[in-house]
């Protein structure tokens, strides 16, 4: 059974006429959720996260992230392309080419939610600015702006953030650039203006708040595989059979659920396994986490 906005949470948006429109299209677009699976809620999704930048706090990115200067904007990309440049937020995702992605989130520490992404594919991105032959990789950065971001006045990571896909993971049609959720523009505290939404891995390979975007022929580094290497893998393909060295990845807590709601079982690549397992064929999934 796929989705529609008629079967999900009744906020008042959905009665939105432009909401509900994309949300129609998006049932055909992404692969379906299970009948029970319900949105969380706008308050949930943007009170309930990880943004480092702004503290280390679930509430902390909610609390501090209204300081962030948004407009404008520049995104550079460069490195392995023909047309490198610094890019607009609007340059790469016009509002008449935004689509509508309801996605599970699954987060390495063991908790999830499903969200209503606005956004453009990244592979439409990458196809307009031209990649060359060579290019093996996808390399993102966060903006550094320790005046607005709290946490970057301390060394307490490696700023700026980066992360990093394989050409073929950031060109999968499931893998988006977002720019807003719930039919509104990106908050703050969630990425804005534009961030990487990866949704069969785990959460902190969907980077926020983009500024730099980099094609290469090597593997590039990433914060936390390069911080905790033996937690923190390149690929960090949601996977329950693989553990986290200090907690089972077997099941997930959903947000928002209640108390009494339990854990549910966690999804082989979070249930998007018909659409990518195959760009893993091969591969030990244990050894390359």
């Amino acid at each position: 059974m796929k989705l529609t906005w008629s079967d999900v949470t009744p906020e008042a948006l959905f009665l939105n006429r432009r909401a509900f429109l994309a949300g129609m299209g998006i049932a055909a677009a992404a692969p379906a959720l299970a009948a029970t699976e319900r949105l969380n809620s706008f308050e949930e999704i943007t009170n309930y996260n990880n943004f480092y930048e702004f503290g280390f706090g679930k509430t902390d990115p909610a609390e501090h992230a209204g300081q962030l200067t948004t407009d404008p904007w520049a995104v550079e990309i460069g490195g392995l392309v023909d047309r490198p440049g610094n890019y607009s937020v609007a340059d790469l995702a016009p509002e008449n080419a935004v689509e509508e992605r309801i996605y599970r989130l699954r987060c390495v520490e063991a908790w999830s939610m499903v969200i209503p992404w606005l956004g453009i594919p990244l592979a439409s991105v990458l196809d307009r600015v031209g990649v060359q032959p060579s290019a093996k990789f996808v390399a993102f950065e966060t903006v550094l702006r320790p005046e607005e971001m709290p946490a970057q006045r301390r060394r307490v990571m490696d700023w700026p953030y980066r992360e990093a896909l394989r050409l073929d993971e950031a060109m999968h049609p499931l893998t988006i650039l977002a720019t807003g959720l719930y039919g509104k523009p990106m908050p703050n505290q969630n990425g804005a203006p534009i961030r990487l939404v990866v949704p069969w891995k785990y959460g902190f390979k969907s980077i926020k708040s983009i500024v730099r975007i980099t094609l290469t022929d090597t593997q590039p580094a990433c914060t936390w595989q390069q911080m905790q290497p033996s937690e923190y893998g390149f690929y960090a393909n949601v996977n329950p059979n693989v553990d986290h060295p200090r907690w089972s990845q077997a099941t997930e807590r959903r947000i928002g659920a209640g108390l009494l709601a339990g854990r549910q079982e966690t999804l082989m690549f979070n249930g998007y396994g018909d659409q990518v397992a195959q760009m893993y064929a091969g591969m030990d999934l244990a050894r390359d986490y």
